[in-house]
Parts: C-alpha cells; sequence; structure tokens
C-alpha cells in the first residue's frame, strides 16, 4: 500500500487547467521571475555552504560551487532585464556567498577562479 495521499485531481477523474495554469504563469513579470530563481539559488547556495541551521550536516562546497556560479551567470545575463532595485541586493547576496565559499575552502581558489569569478570578476573580501 501507498501512504501517498491522492490529489483532489485524481479523487475526481478531472486533470489540471492547463489553460488556467499557463495563463497564471503569463501574468507573472519576467523580473519577478529571474528574481525568485535567483533567491532560489541564493537560498540552495546558503545550504550547501552550511550557512543554515545545522547547517555543517548539508554543507556540500562541490553544490555550492556549482549553484553560486549559475546565480552569477544568472545576473550576467539578466542585468540588463532587470532594474538596479532588484539587482543590487542580488549581486551583494552573490557577492556574500562568494566570500563565504572562500572562508569554507580548505584550499581556496586563486583570485578570479572561484565560483561565479567568471562573470563577476574577482571578489575581495
Amino acid at each position: 500500500m501507498s501512504d501517498a495521499t491522492p490529489s483532489p485531481e485524481s479523487a475526481t477523474g478531472d486533470s489540471p487547467d492547463f489553460d488556467t495554469l499557463t495563463r497564471d504563469i503569463a501574468d507573472v513579470p519576467a523580473v519577478e521571475v529571474i528574481t525568485t530563481v535567483a533567491v532560489h539559488l541564493m537560498s540552495a547556495a546558503a545550504v550547501n555552504l552550511g550557512l543554515a541551521e545545522g547547517g555543517e550536516g548539508h554543507k556540500d562546497l562541490d553544490e555550492a560551487r556549482k549553484l553560486i556560479h549559475s546565480l552569477a551567470g544568472l545576473m550576467d545575463a539578466s542585468a540588463t532585464e532587470i532594474s538596479s532595485f532588484h539587482a543590487a541586493p542580488l549581486r551583494d547576496g552573490l557577492k556574500s556567498l562568494q566570500l563565504a565559499f572562500r572562508e569554507a575552502s580548505e584550499v581556496p581558489d586563486e583570485t578570479g577562479q572561484g565560483p561565479g569569478e567568471k562573470y563577476t570578476g574577482p571578489v575581495f573580501g
């Protein structure tokens, strides 16, 4: 037996209304989608850097590197698409993650070679 609870759609035999879902997604401004994705990348990177409550158990610098690099690429690609009002705090968060990564690394990357520095340039404390 499964512990999974059937969704209301499967219990009634109805399928989700994809037209409604598509319209809902279409109503979300691009800047909101971009910033939401950036915040998710930041949060995941922070957890993988061990910065969350009880974080040492979740520390994985390889995963953190990938997330930070992806966040930097997203910020670089979207810089002209989102206003500085939205971009400035995201850039600050990115820099904080890059510095936290450098501090967490037993053997720090060369300056300019850390995660995302391909897009942001060298990060100094």
